[in-house]
């Protein structure tokens, strides 16, 4: 038993890196984790189901992407607010907490509620505006979390940290993704949706509760320095890199959401799955990134996060592209086990990448910019989307979705050859 209890202390820990930390770091680390499981075991309910929850309820394709839009563009709104709170009152714990773990939360509550009273266009219009408000209120507190989280992980060890805890989130995403569709599928009734989604939200109260043990490495942490638009501006063109990683960002992103909103829909309407294969379809990259995550840690320490990122840049736009051909459920589940290696290795080295180039004092401020550059690309590239596909095909749009990223995988490539970083990245 003690034996046990050394080795999962290790692996919420990362590993034996953090032997060396302080008691405080090494408890922090391990509710970081804690909150980690518990926010993927809420997320991939949302993730993989609420799509197929709004066609339940009456949503189209183009409506569904419209949403998709509509959530980005407000989560770009609300950013520079968010990064403002931090600098100016500081509190990044509590503003995550109250934010995006209580109220962003709680709309789960009501986007299950809401067909009870209302059917049609109003039901419609109403989950539109809820889902907006969990978008804003989640994105508020992006900033303070994204800062927060800089100062809870040492940099020396965050590729193995980041990995042990994927393979965590991994594995208790995959049981739960397959729980909720064999319930849903079994069930075959709106009110299972409902019961999930619920589920959901309970989940993410527990993932509340852990990341609120977290003690604050820099609780009094604010920065005297006013953010306006005008200050964003000047922080990119004080800083190159950071720039030039927001650029690549921007077209890398448009580009996997001119497709994003839509491969559940392709997969229910055009390919006829049921829920509890498309809820297998997002377990088969778990276990595949579950079987890759920790040799792409070592990799990412090895060689550093920018090569590995820009190798796999050039890879993943087979995924989209591949999607074209797809007519069965075991091309599916084929290209989904492809998907899970190569973006299992992408979200751990990109994150290490972003986290690297973060000015201590200004985490929340660069954190929100980036963010709401992604937002805005997410809201085009949604909207691109959706014009595919009225006016050609699903085709179409994973054609445009593969193009798009081999642009951004060749202007990356350009930033590493001619951007001067300053860390070892």
């Amino acid at each position: 038993m003690q034996g046990f209890k050394r080795f999962l202390v290790s692996f919420m820990e990362g590993g034996d890196w953090a032997i060396s930390q302080s008691t405080e770091t090494r408890r922090n680390l391990r509710w970081f984790w804690a909150d980690a499981v518990f926010a993927t075991a809420s997320d991939s309910i949302t993730l993989t189901f609420f799509t197929l929850y709004l066609l339940a309820i009456g949503f189209s394709g183009a409506q569904i992407g419209l949403l998709n839009s509509l959530t980005n563009l407000s989560a770009a709104l609300i950013l520079l607010p968010g990064a403002l709170m931090v600098e100016r009152f500081g509190h990044r714990k509590e503003l995550t907490v109250w934010f995006g773990g209580g109220i962003a939360r709680f709309m789960l509550v009501v986007l299950a509620l809401l067909p009870l009273g209302m059917v049609g266009k109003g039901l419609i219009w109403a989950v539109m505006g809820v889902s907006i408000i969990r978008s804003i209120t989640g994105n508020l507190a992006f900033p303070a979390w994204m800062s927060f989280t800089a100062d809870v992980v040492p940099i020396e060890g965050r590729g193995r940290y980041f990995s042990t805890r994927n393979l965590a989130t991994s594995a208790i995403s995959m049981l739960v993704t397959y729980l909720a569709g064999e319930w849903i599928t079994r069930s075959g009734s709106l009110a299972a949706y409902q019961i999930a989604i619920l589920v959901s939200f309970a989940l993410g109260m527990v993932s509340t509760y852990s990341f609120n043990r977290i003690h604050d490495p820099r609780p009094d942490h604010q920065n005297a320095n006013s953010f306006t638009l005008r200050s964003a501006i000047a922080d990119l063109r004080a800083s190159p890199a950071f720039l030039a990683l927001c650029g690549v960002a921007a077209v890398w992103n448009f580009s996997i959401n001119i497709s994003g909103p839509f491969f559940s829909v392709h997969m229910s309407q055009n390919l006829h799955l049921t829920a509890t294969m498309i809820g297998m379809s997002s377990i088969v990259p778990g276990i595949t990134k579950i079987l890759t995550q920790r040799k792409a840690g070592e990799l990412a320490d090895r060689f550093g996060a920018r090569n590995i990122q820009a190798a796999l840049m050039f890879v993943i736009p087979v995924l989209p592209f591949a999607w074209i051909f797809i007519h069965t459920y075991a091309q599916v589940l084929l290209i989904q086990a492809l998907g899970g290696v190569l973006w299992g290795a992408f979200e751990l080295v990109s994150f290490n990448v972003l986290l690297s180039m973060l000015p201590q004092n200004l985490q929340a401020r660069y954190s929100a910019i980036y963010q709401i550059i992604i937002a805005l690309a997410f809201s085009g590239g949604a909207v691109f989307g959706s014009t595919i596909l009225a006016t050609w095909s699903y085709q179409g749009v994973f054609l445009a979705s593969t193009i798009g990223r081999y642009i951004a995988a060749g202007i990356f490539i350009l930033v590493l050859r001619y951007t001067v970083f300053e860390d070892k990245t």
